[in-house]
C-alpha cells in the first residue's frame, strides 16, 4: 500500500495536478483584494480557498504516509510543511495578518517545479560569495556617504544631512532612478564639479560591483546545472554497467548451459 501511495505521489500527473491547483488557488487569493469581485462571489472564493487547502493537506498527508520521518530530511518537504501550518492557524483577532500570507501557498510551485528549485539552489550555492561583494559595496557606500554628508550636508541637508540620508540617496542615485536631473543636476547648480563625486560613485556601483553579482549568481546557476548534468550522466552510466553486468551473467548461464549440453551428448 505504502510503495503504491507513493508512487502516486511521486508521478508526473500527481505533480501537474498540484502545479495546477496552487495556480488556481493563488489567482483566487489575488480576487479575494477585489472589494467588488467578494462583494459578488466572495462565498464561492472562500469556498474554493477552503478546498484547496483541503487537498494541500490530503497531499502532504499522503506524502508524509509514503516517505515516514523522511519526509523531514527533504528541505523542500518541510518548505510545504511549515506553508501549509501557517495556512491552517486561526486568522482571527491578534491572528488575522496570517490571512495575507495565505499567499504564500503560491511559493509551492518553487518545491513542485524542479527547473524552479535549481534556480532557488543556485541561488543559494551563490550566497558565500555575494557576501564579500555586500561587504565590499558596504565600505563603498560608507567612504562615498560620508565624503557627501561632509560636501552637501550644509545646502542639502534634506538628501545629505547625516549619514542616514546620504546613504539613502546614494542608493536612490545607484538604481539610476531621477539620478540625474532629480539629485545630481541641483547639486551641480550649487557645486558645479560635484559630477567629479557622482560619476566615479555609479561607476563603482551600478556598472561594477551588481554586475559582480550578477556574475556570481550566474556562475553559481552554471555550477548547478552541471552538478544535476554529472549526476545525471552518473545514473546513466552506472544504469549501463548493470545492463552489462546482467548482460555477461546471461552469457556465462547460456555458455554453462551450452556445456551441460555439449556434455550430455557425449
Amino acid at each position: 500500500m505504502r510503495n503504491q501511495v507513493k508512487a502516486l505521489v511521486t508521478s508526473r500527473n500527481w505533480e501537474f495536478a498540484i502545479v495546477a491547483v496552487i495556480v488556481v488557488n493563488a489567482v483566487t487569493l489575488g480576487l479575494e483584494t477585489s472589494q467588488a469581485v467578494m462583494g459578488t462571489v466572495g462565498g464561492l472564493l472562500t469556498l474554493i480557498d477552503r478546498a484547496i487547502l483541503a487537498v494541500f493537506v490530503v497531499e502532504l498527508a499522503l506524502r508524509l504516509y509514503a516517505h515516514g520521518l523522511r519526509f523531514f530530511r527533504d528541505p523542500w518537504s518541510v518548505f510545504d510543511f511549515l506553508i501549509v501550518a501557517i495556512s491552517l492557524m486561526p486568522a482571527t483577532g491578534n491572528l488575522s495578518v496570517l490571512r495575507s500570507l495565505r499567499i504564500l501557498r503560491a511559493l509551492r510551485l518553487i518545491s513542485v517545479v524542479p527547473s524552479l528549485r535549481r534556480v532557488i539552489g543556485g541561488l543559494i550555492s551563490a550566497l558565500p560569495g555575494m557576501g564579500s561583494i555586500v561587504v565590499l559595496m558596504a565600505l563603498v557606500f560608507y567612504v562615498f556617504a560620508v565624503m557627501a554628508t561632509k560636501l552637501y550636508g550644509e545646502a542639502f541637508p534634506e538628501w545629505f544631512g547625516d549619514l542616514g540620508a546620504s546613504l539613502y540617496t546614494l542608493f536612490q542615485v545607484m538604481t539610476l532612478e531621477s539620478w540625474s536631473m532629480g539629485i545630481v543636476r541641483p547639486v551641480m547648480e550649487v557645486y558645479p564639479l560635484s559630477w567629479l563625486f557622482f560619476v566615479p560613485f555609479i561607476l563603482c556601483t551600478a556598472f561594477t560591483v551588481l554586475n559582480l553579482f550578477i556574475g556570481i549568481i550566474v556562475s553559481a546557476m552554471q555550477e548547478e546545472h552541471e552538478a544535476e548534468a554529472d549526476a545525471n550522466r552518473q545514473a546513466i552510466h552506472d544504469d549501463t554497467g548493470l545492463i552489462l553486468e546482467e548482460v555477461k551473467a546471461l552469457r556465462a548461464e547460456l555458455k554453462a548451459l551450452r556445456d551441460e549440453v555439449g556434455n550430455g551428448r557425449a
